[in-house]
């Protein structure tokens, strides 16, 4: 997808929701903070604070960010609303297929319809790349997040158990969702 940003949202609604595409190290900066925001928040339900400490450091750090773009095929996208950043979501086409590796939102965004907007951005850049499928990993116990996803058309393929270090795993459902690709 082009730089910039993209707008999703009926003509009739208050407020649109703009997918903007980080590249710089100002943004890569802005996004490490909002992903540490949101995973301080919404994780500690579901996994330990060291997991999530670790987890951020690891994956989530401006450095370990600025990687993933710059050296491992990955694209970010922070989600903005009224102009706020409502969320964030990271992708990397791979296999023939969309890997949404990150799809997170402040809890004072959730609920607000915007996943399903995040959704028909996502098939559209399937469509757009010629990918049949998204798919994604989603911890077994994210009760929350695995109803949004069968909601959005996903089904459970698998599970799978990665060690990540540091004594640490990731316990996962891995999800897909077929895209047409006329």
């Amino acid at each position: 997808m082009e730089r910039g940003t993209l707008t999703f949202g009926k003509e009739d609604e208050l407020v649109d929701l703009a997918f903007h595409r980080v590249e710089t190290e100002e943004e890569i900066a802005g996004l490490a903070r909002l992903a540490s925001e949101i995973w301080n928040e919404y994780f500690v339900r579901i996994i330990s604070q060291q997991q999530i400490d670790y987890m951020v450091a690891k994956f989530q750090s401006a450095e370990a960010l600025a990687d993933q773009i710059g050296n491992q095929g990955y694209e970010y996208y922070v989600m903005r609303a009224g102009g706020v950043n409502v969320g964030y979501l990271g992708i990397k086409p791979e296999a023939g297929k969309l890997f949404l590796s990150k799809f997170y939102m402040r809890q004072e965004h959730r609920g607000k319809g915007y996943a399903s907007r995040a959704m028909e951005f996502l098939v559209e850049a399937c469509k757009s790349r010629k990918l049949s499928a998204i798919w994604l990993t989603v911890n077994r116990h994210n009760d929350a997040a695995i109803a949004v996803y069968e909601k959005k058309g996903f089904r459970t393929v698998r599970t799978q158990v990665a060690d990540i270090g540091n004594g640490f795993v990731m316990d996962d459902y891995v999800m897909e969702k077929e895209i047409a690709t006329d």
